[in-house]
C-alpha cells in the first residue's frame, strides 16, 4: 500500500462518462489528486 507522499501505481478505471480512465493519461499534463472515501452516506 503506498504512503503518503509516495506515487501512486498505476490504475485504470471506469469513467463517469463511459470508458475508461488511467493514471497515465495525465502524467506529465495535470497535476492529480486522489482522494478516496469509503462509501455514500457513511460517518467519515
Amino acid at each position: 500500500m503506498p504512503q503518503t507522499g509516495q506515487m501512486a501505481p498505476k490504475f485504470t478505471l471506469p469513467s463517469s462518462t463511459g470508458g475508461n480512465v488511467s493514471l497515465d493519461d495525465f502524467a506529465g499534463k495535470k497535476t492529480v489528486v486522489l482522494f478516496f472515501y469509503g462509501r455514500d452516506d457513511t460517518p467519515g
